[in-house]
């Protein structure tokens, strides 16, 4: 049957509560991230059933997140924008719905802590997922730049069509310089402020002028602290902003409220935000370098072993600051490609399932159709739906991905850098971005050796250890023990 992200698009919504009951949707790369007013109403068993969805996570304060696979997720996401504008016959038919509470005034977009403690939701998890929601939206612009980035370093070392390069290096560089105004604006948005208003505080990060201004005994330099100074400056504006709109009369707010929100804010960026922000974001570069310098193995193994329960949280997208002020800085993060590396074992480990399960044919039919999104870097279709319900698969990938992430990490301790230029891409797609310190030739055989790997080891591991010692491997063939029995085995 062909795929309809429509009809997708309405049994989510059906299964999730009704239209009432989502008070927000965006997507990333593979998930739809749905807020939910009331998450009790959702029937998380019916909405696994519907057809294409792979996995869901508990984003926490009432996100969920509905893991549908690259590409799938943009047709679905804009699917059910549609259907939240306009009456639906199919979702007419479910149950009924409870309205979404309106939120209090003056408390912005987040619940209260009530809320939170009610819905099991950390602060420090909230936090994360609301600083994710920020960077979100800009990363296919990070990657389209990025990999004209890296096509126009390839056309200036070979001397190639110099008549091009300069225009390439124009429409590659411009969003990286003006990155700051697109994180000031989502900031304000997401936490509850005006969002021009957000992006005009952050503008002050990177507007040349600043180089004039005179702050703890130094000039100011354009860009300094970076998407972290912009982050900081769109916060206190919203801050600011909240303050003015419970004090100035009703009619002055139009003309004080933006000119106090931009004078208060633009000074304290100037006068204490950007020198702070820089130097944390001094300090992040350094703390990388010095890692992957002294301890290259060692850190490599952790951060590519641990990087699939992460993922499988959907806290990997907390990381997307980090990976941003690295490549503001050195022009590529030297992290994405160890955390790469945990793919590379979930590939691994997914074929080796596919070999031992050789009866199992519903199960080496998802293998087939999700591996070649694997190769790519995107691993929730084999996380869900074949490493993570057999149970010790997931942890023999998680082995692969740390071997791979020591290889790469023991080149990193004899002095060859391996970095992105952009974030989002993984697997086999990250080959376009990468740049280190020794070419971007050495970069691709370092870690190309890392994905390999990988692979071996996940693979290797899974084999000989991701199944029961005694006994034959499970199956889902009739008279044979089900998937459900074998996952319990494995565990």
């Amino acid at each position: 049957m062909r795929y309809d992200p429509l009809s997708t698009a309405t049994a989510v919504l059906t299964r999730v509560g009704g239209r009432a009951n989502v008070t927000s949707v965006a997507h990333c790369m593979t998930r739809l991230r749905l807020g939910l007013a009331d998450p009790a109403g959702a029937d998380l068993e019916a909405l696994r059933a519907v057809p294409g969805v792979l996995g869901l996570v508990d984003g926490g304060d009432g996100t969920l997140q509905i893991v549908l696979g690259p590409g799938v997720v943009t047709e679905v996401t804009a699917a059910v924008r549609t259907l939240l504008t306009r009456p639906s016959p199919e979702e007419s038919t479910g149950p009924p719905t409870k309205a979404p509470p309106e939120r209090p005034a003056g408390r912005g977009a987040g619940p209260d802590e009530e809320e939170l403690r009610r819905r099991g939701a950390t602060p420090v998890r909230t936090a994360l997922r609301r600083i994710a929601n920020v960077f979100l939206p800009l990363i296919p612009a990070l990657i389209g730049c990025g990999i004209l980035a890296g096509l126009n370093g390839l056309l200036l070392n070979a001397a190639w069509l110099p008549g091009l390069t300069p225009a390439l290096t124009v429409v590659a560089s411009a969003f990286m310089a003006l990155i700051a105004v697109f994180v000031g604006y989502n900031t304000a948005k997401e936490f509850g402020g005006t969002p021009v208003l957000g992006g005009a505080v952050a503008a002050v990060v990177v507007y040349p002028g600043v180089a004039k201004v005179t702050a703890f005994g130094t000039h100011l330099v354009p860009g300094q602290g970076g998407v972290l100074g912009a982050l900081a400056a769109a916060l206190l504006a919203t801050r600011v902003e909240r303050w003015c709109r419970g004090r100035v009369p009703g009619a002055l707010d139009v003309l004080l409220t933006p000119t106090v929100t931009v004078l208060v804010t633009g000074l304290a960026t100037l006068y204490g935000l950007m020198y702070a922000a820089g130097v944390v974001a001094s300090a992040i570069g350094a703390a990388a370098n010095w890692l992957l310098a002294t301890t290259g193995a060692a850190a490599g193994l952790v951060l590519g072993g641990l990087f699939l329960p992460l993922v499988m949280l959907g806290l990997h997208q907390a990381l997307i600051p980090i990976h941003t002020t690295l490549i503001e800085q050195q022009g590529y993060t030297v992290l994405l490609p160890l955390l790469s590396m945990a793919g590379a074992g979930q590939v691994g480990a997914a074929l080796a399932v596919y070999v031992r399960l050789r009866h199992d044919v519903p199960l080496r039919t998802t293998i087939r159709s999700a591996l070649p999104a694997g190769l790519l870097g995107v691993g929730e279709p084999l996380i869900y739906g074949v490493s993570l319900p057999l149970g010790r698969p997931f942890l023999t990938a998680c082995v692969g991905g740390a071997a791979g992430g020591a290889f790469v990490g023991f080149f990193a301790m004899l002095g060859t850098e391996v970095g992105a230029t952009a974030i989002g891409p993984s697997g086999w797609a990250l080959f376009p971005l990468l740049a280190g310190n020794r070419g971007p030739g050495m970069a691709a055989a370092v870690y190309g050796g890392g994905l390999l790997t990988g692979y071996a080891v996940g693979f290797a591991a899974t084999f000989l250890f991701g199944f029961p010692r005694h006994g034959r491997p499970p199956t889902t063939r009739q008279g044979k023990r089900s998937r459900a029995d074998a996952r319990r085995t494995a565990m």
